[in-house]
């Protein structure tokens, strides 16, 4: 089926996988559609504008301006970078449609799904980083979750922990909670909202999971490196912040503002606990800030395993996203479907259409399938 140009402007959103970054899908995306022949004729007006604005200027030759142009891509540009770790709704803008990605990056809200095991710092607040502190977790009842919970939900000042990979005078916020020395300056929050916290009841506190606690990183002397940082008072001078409404609720009715201290422990365990949140956040949000605060506020700590962005403004996942693996389909199958997004927006069911194309597309390729058969002319069947 030919395919008519479309034009190469608009907002449409992929389910980015876990395991690479951002950019590098956005680089996949771009290079599949700069060679893609829907998007032809915009490119071809991009060359020739580009060749026109660079034929005035003396200086540049012919064999110059022609090597230029030679690189010209599809502007492409996404809404808000997901770690390699999570997966997940990432928005992408084409073409003069990157001018609205602003609204994404800082204007809107984002609905995160979230695992987490309980009685592990690491220096990255997830499963990519180095242990920083084990803690005791034996205390921590369904009822302690869903306390501390409460104390995040409203609006919150939000600071990176001590074990951030952020830098205070060049130096990393970690490497200051390794060596025992206090931070030169206070690490600057920045204030964002928390409407909703759910949290998943069938997991809750499970010891019966697939993820498997991280390991010590051993010093030169054979020591687990977190050894070094018992007791290490640093590891706190990150303040917990809880939400203006639930400090509120506190002078209400006399309660308690304050929670202790990590309970801190030198004993590894085979399962950790485990905790599995749906977070409706504002944009700026940190996801790993926010588990490390409820594992603290828990006097004890935690770390997260895995994140999946399911929302973001209003863009969800499993609806009116492609996956990323779509455009590694032939382009007959998912060129209609992007064709009508970039028309409509996020009013098209995108999930449907591809499983649909697609569908079609196995039948067409299928020539012994009665579908395919019904389709071919009466002479060919024959």
């Amino acid at each position: 089926m030919k395919i008519k140009p479309i034009r190469m402007h608009g907002i449409f959103a992929i389910d980015k996988p876990s395991g690479i970054s951002s950019s590098r899908c956005i680089s996949d995306l771009q290079h599949i559609f700069t060679n893609s022949a829907i998007f032809q004729d915009d490119l071809n007006e991009m060359k020739d504008n580009a060749i026109k604005n660079l034929s005035t200027d003396k200086s540049w030759s012919k064999e110059r301006i022609n090597k230029k142009v030679s690189k010209i891509k599809i502007k492409i540009g996404h809404g808000g970078t997901l770690d390699p770790l999570a997966s997940g709704v990432l928005v992408v803008g084409l073409g003069s449609g990157t001018k609205r990605l602003q609204h994404y990056l800082g204007e809107c809200n984002k609905v995160y799904e979230t695992k987490a095991l309980l009685g592990i710092s690491t220096t990255t607040g997830d499963s990519e980083g180095e242990i920083l502190t084990r803690n005791q977790v034996d205390h921590i009842t369904a009822d302690t979750v869903k306390q501390s919970v409460q104390r995040f939900i409203g609006d919150i000042k939000q600071t990176p922990p001590i074990f951030s990979a952020l830098k205070m005078n060049g130096k990393p916020l970690y490497d200051y909670a390794r060596e025992g020395k206090p931070l030169p300056f206070p690490i600057k929050t920045r204030d964002v909202k928390v409407p909703n916290i759910f949290i998943h009841p069938d997991h809750l506190l499970s010891r019966e999971h697939g993820f498997e606690p991280i390991k010590s990183q051993l010093d030169d002397n054979g020591e687990p490196k977190e050894n070094a940082l018992f007791n290490n008072p640093t590891l706190n001078d990150s303040p917990l912040y809880f939400s203006s409404q639930y400090l509120q609720k506190c002078e209400d009715e006399g309660l308690p503002k304050t929670v202790g201290p990590p309970r801190l422990t030198k004993e590894p365990q085979d399962r950790l606990p485990m905790v599995h949140l749906t977070c409706d956040v504002s944009s700026g949000t940190y996801i790993r800030s926010l588990i490390s605060d409820i594992g603290r506020a828990m006097e004890s700590s935690a770390y997260m395993v895995e994140l999946i962005r399911v929302e973001q403004s209003e863009w969800k996942l499993g609806k009116n996203t492609f996956k990323f693996e779509d455009f590694h389909q032939p382009e007959s199958v998912w060129a209609p479907v992007l064709k009508r997004v970039l028309e409509e927006g996020d009013k098209v069911n995108v999930s449907e259409l591809m499983d649909a194309a697609v569908a079609a597309e196995s039948i067409a390729l299928d020539p012994d399938t009665e579908e395919s058969q019904r389709k071919r002319p009466i002479t060919e069947v024959e």
